[in-house]
């Protein structure tokens, strides 16, 4: 793996080798409420001595990915004299992977930071990767930067107080990294009942080593990346226009039926078999049958135009050739997107 990715005992192991070895001048941990109750204190139950430690909390939600949180974050690191040998650990799940991640990348032109993701979409997902930002207003990660934190720390026992909601929205993401690299993968995937039980260690793992295999072979998105996007066009405009009527969807919620809209783009534009998508839809749709669009067609298509992977008007997507193999920059006819927009309305 390129980034420094470590599990379990071996990551706590490593930590504590790591903030002895990097003398730092403070340690700063942001966290949410809900890791703030839950996870900091068995966290540092489990090291040696720390030093002098802070806490940064910011609320919980995507609210918390904008300018006016940032600028708060960065008066509190300076009213506490944080310095460039300052440590950020970020605790929490992918808002605090990003948002911690842009905000050690920006402040006094970078300093060290690690991530805690404790969220099954922070393991697989935000955590690693090395995109940190923010988002502008209803433009969903529209400010920020490549950055790859200095440790990622994968401790599964985090996971154990996630609500369902949380742990499928995860799982939506794995399932992702099934349907665009490896089908043998996504059929295991498809055998996990996560209403009942969470991903196995080796599933997370697996996660994790498909993203950052792609990763490794394309940083700053130029082409292979680009895969990761598929469900992300419709889904961050389902996500997004959500958020503005008030009835948010989880990020894994959102792209779950992004995957839906895009498997059936992909009959149309990538050559997937109508039977294949069909088959993965029935088995998305049964885990997330009682999500809702909200929002009109043209005020989602808007941002769907918007989105950053478009090119000089054109909508490209990610699409699926078959399962397991998928096809970045593929073009997409306006009126199909209105047309999938209008059928997951209905779903």
């Amino acid at each position: 793996m390129p980034q420094k990715i470590f599990f379990e005992q071996e990551a706590l192991d490593d930590f504590s080798k790591y903030l002895k070895d990097g003398n730092f001048s403070r340690v700063f941990f942001l966290v949410d409420e809900n890791t703030h109750e839950h996870c900091l204190i068995p966290l540092l139950q489990e090291l040696a001595e720390i030093g002098e430690t802070e806490i940064l909390e910011v609320e919980s939600g995507e609210e918390s990915k904008s300018v006016e949180v940032l600028v708060q974050l960065w008066m509190a690191l300076s009213e506490l004299n944080a310095d460039r040998h300052t440590l950020l650990v970020n605790l929490g799940g992918g808002v605090i992977s990003d948002l911690g991640g842009f905000l050690a990348g920006t402040y006094l032109r970078g300093i060290s930071f690690v991530n805690f993701p404790t969220t099954i979409l922070s393991q697989v997902d935000a955590s690693v990767g090395g995109k940190t930002g923010i988002n502008l207003e209803h433009l969903k990660n529209r400010i920020g930067l490549f950055l790859e934190p200095d440790r990622v720390y994968v401790i599964n026992s985090f996971l154990n107080t996630l609500p369902l909601e949380e742990k499928r929205s995860g799982y939506a993401e794995m399932l992702k990294h099934g349907l665009i690299t490896d089908k043998e993968y996504w059929v295991g995937l498809c055998a996990l009942d996560i209403t009942k039980e969470l991903p196995s260690h080796e599933m997370i793992k697996r996660s994790i080593e498909i993203k950052t295999s792609v990763v490794e072979k394309d940083f700053r998105e130029s082409g292979l990346r680009k895969i990761l996007n598929f469900g992300h066009t419709l889904g961050h405009a389902l996500e997004t226009v959500s958020h503005e009527e008030g009835e948010p969807l989880l990020h894994g919620e959102a792209i779950a039926l992004g995957m839906i809209g895009e498997l059936m783009l992909s009959t149309h534009f990538a050559g997937l078999s109508e039977k294949s998508a069909q088959q993965a839809i029935k088995k998305i749709s049964s885990f997330f049958e009682d999500v809702e669009v909200v929002g009109d067609t043209d005020r989602l298509f808007e941002v769907v135009r918007q989105d950053k992977k478009n090119h000089e008007g054109h909508i490209l997507m990610t699409l699926l050739n078959e399962i397991g193999t998928a096809q970045p920059d593929v073009e997409v006819s306006e009126t199909a997107v209105r047309d999938v927009l209008k059928q997951l309305q209905a779903w």
